[in-house]
């Protein structure tokens, strides 16, 4: 019997598509990352069916929309039911080891639980403040005795040009000390019988923006590329929710373009350490005789709009915090190449699960477009639209007043059917097409033309000459809205058994 392929799943986190050298960068040095692209299917046209960490991750490991799988903002308990579809959970079931390093994000943030929902090992660290309680990467720090006295490991040094250089040093970074644990998992698991499913997660390029050397200063004669500035009227024209969200804290169209600038070095920064440490991992994987029999995927939870809009972070539609890098690898099955098709992240795991030879489960939302990347005839539908939705936690938070403590925005002040502060909390949906962005909020619309305006700086929604458009959009939206959770509603098959009496009885399964 020939053996199951391994999986090594790599993901970063608020990685821009455009931030790769395999994706047109000119800037970002990921020589690592670029070869493993030309080795893949690399997916130029994929997208996140959330701009945030949480429903984005489980969509990859569920194939289900946030909607389904329910986990819409981060830090929110999974039920029972999808902790049983998750990917690590499948696997485990086709008699894989299973291991993870790095960022879940799932609640609680320990690693006992992460324990009990498919994996047999693994070491956590989510990176955000209140979870460095659970974190394995900041005991580790303490062990080592490298943990600053006050606990923060992200701050940063004031004697260097680049002001996001992090006063840790490389060798205790959290991206160093994820790609470390990802090979001493890596070894482990090469020992064994059993094929392997790792899941390798960086908490880079996220924000904040430091970054160790020698990265911090690798880009420092680097001259970046300003997002255009838009002035504060601009936010009038967004939907209200967008707009709160935009103008939070004050907003940041106006950041000083010199600190913008070091913002942009170091991200850049930060995803060149990430394409040192997959190179290694991979380097290790050939020193271990497992290429051929190892699937690879490296992509990213969602993007990040670096100030284009007037806006910092994530948690929009706009095609920099929704389109992702997303490649796949698996020698002698998948074909190289740039893959231009539309594909969504609810497709991943019932095309890997394809790939790998056995059934995808029957709860997955997403389409399978295994047929497409490895030749073998299978039937593969190309896909017309691609489908995102997003609630907006940032309407009703802000920073903390550095004299109070209080945080001016986050005090819940719910009414229900009202929403916060007069501002419905805004689930927001968003279709996209090859030509055409449509995002519907609570009773707010945009329609971009992505050939004539692919920087989304025009809302068409209310020009009359492009009403057929809008409606048409609107309707192919509430038709995914209808038809999506069919594998929720509809059981598989209907079986007649007798049951234990010897009486006929119909069981769904």
């Amino acid at each position: 019997m020939q053996k199951k392929a391994n999986v090594l799943f790599i993901m970063a986190d608020q990685l821009r598509y455009d931030c790769l050298g395999c994706n047109g960068s000119q800037a970002v040095k990921t020589p690592r990352i670029d070869r493993l692209a030309a080795e893949s299917a690399n997916f130029s046209s994929f997208f996140v069916q959330a701009p945030v960490c949480v429903p984005s991750r489980q969509t990859f490991f569920t194939g289900m929309y946030p909607r389904s799988h329910k986990n819409r903002v981060n830090y929110t308990s999974m039920d029972r039911d999808i902790e049983n579809r998750l990917m690590q959970r499948h696997f485990k079931r086709e008699g894989y080891n299973t291991a993870f390093a790095g960022k879940l994000h799932y609640f609680p943030p320990a690693r006992e639980y992460a324990l009990s929902t498919g994996f047999d090992d693994g070491l956590i660290h989510d990176g955000a403040g209140e979870t460095d309680k659970y974190s394995d990467y900041a005991e580790w720090l303490r062990q080592k005795g490298a943990m600053p006295e006050d606990g923060s490991y992200r701050a940063c040094r004031a004697d260097k040009l680049n002001p996001y250089t992090a006063v840790l040093e490389d060798k205790y970074h959290e991206t160093t000390w994820c790609g470390e644990k990802t090979r001493e998992f890596l070894q482990k698991l090469s020992k064994k019988d059993e094929p392997f499913f790792l899941f390798s997660s960086y908490w880079k390029p996220h924000s904040s923006f430091e970054v160790p050397e020698p990265w911090a200063s690798m880009h420092n004669e680097t001259e970046i590329k300003m997002p255009e500035k838009v002035p504060k009227e601009y936010f009038d024209s967004l939907p209200r929710a967008l707009k709160t969200f935009a103008l939070r804290d004050g907003g940041d169209y106006n950041m000083p373009d010199e600190e913008l600038a070091w913002q942009y070095r170091a991200y850049y920064g930060a995803i060149s350490q990430i394409d040192r440490e997959v190179g290694q991992t991979l380097d290790l994987l050939d020193e271990l005789g497992l290429r051929d029999d190892t699937i690879v995927i490296f992509c990213s939870d969602h993007g990040d709009v670096m100030r284009e809009h007037g806006m910092t972070g994530k948690n929009t539609f706009f095609d920099s915090s929704v389109h992702v890098p997303f490649m796949i690898r698996y020698p002698g099955t998948v074909v190289p190449g740039v893959y231009d098709q539309l594909t969504e992240s609810t497709d991943v795991l019932e095309s890997l699960f394809s790939i790998c030879g056995f059934k995808p489960p029957y709860s997955g939302q997403g389409g399978d477009f295994s047929g497409l990347i490895t030749g073998s005839g299978k039937p593969y539908a190309e896909r017309e639209y691609v489908f995102a939705e997003n609630i907006i936690p940032e309407v009703i938070t802000g920073k903390p007043d550095p004299l109070t403590g209080e945080r001016a925005g986050k005090d819940f002040y719910f009414v229900k059917n009202r929403g916060i502060k007069g501002v419905r909390h805004p689930d927001a949906k968003m279709i996209r097409s090859r030509k055409w962005k449509y995002n519907y909020y609570a009773g707010e619309e945009e329609l971009y033309d992505l050939e004539n305006d692919p920087e989304e700086m025009r809302n068409m929604a209310a020009d009359p000459r492009f009403a057929d458009i809008r409606d048409k959009m609107k309707t192919e939206l509430l038709n995914r809205l209808v038809t999506a959770d069919e594998t929720g509603q509809i059981a598989p098959a209907w079986y007649i058994v007798k049951d234990e009496r010897g009486e006929w009885g119909n069981f769904i399964i």
